[in-house]
């Protein structure tokens, strides 16, 4: 059970800071940009992150979102390049 809890935590913390970028996993899957494989792999690398805690901190200040996802953040390529598409 603890690694189906770790996922869903990691999970919704890929889905916040998309959010947190202006993105929209959803939107990105149904239009081709975003490989529904690629989204697991995403929470996965999510999964192996040393900053759960500093992550989940940070999005949950209060503010109009975030113009990049942290250094730390193992899928920063992924989402700055959804980004880049979504401008």
């Amino acid at each position: 059970m603890r690694a189906q809890s770790t996922l869903k935590t990691h999970a919704a913390l890929f889905d916040s800071m998309s959010q947190a970028l202006g993105l929209d996993l959803e939107e990105e899957a149904i239009t081709g940009r975003l490989a529904f494989d690629e989204i697991s792999e995403a929470v996965l690398r999510c999964s192996r992150c040393a900053h759960p805690l500093q992550c989940a901190a940070r999005l949950a200040q209060p503010g109009e979102g975030l113009s990049e996802a942290p250094d730390y953040c193992r899928n920063r390529d992924l989402l700055n390049y959804l980004k880049e598409g979504s401008v």
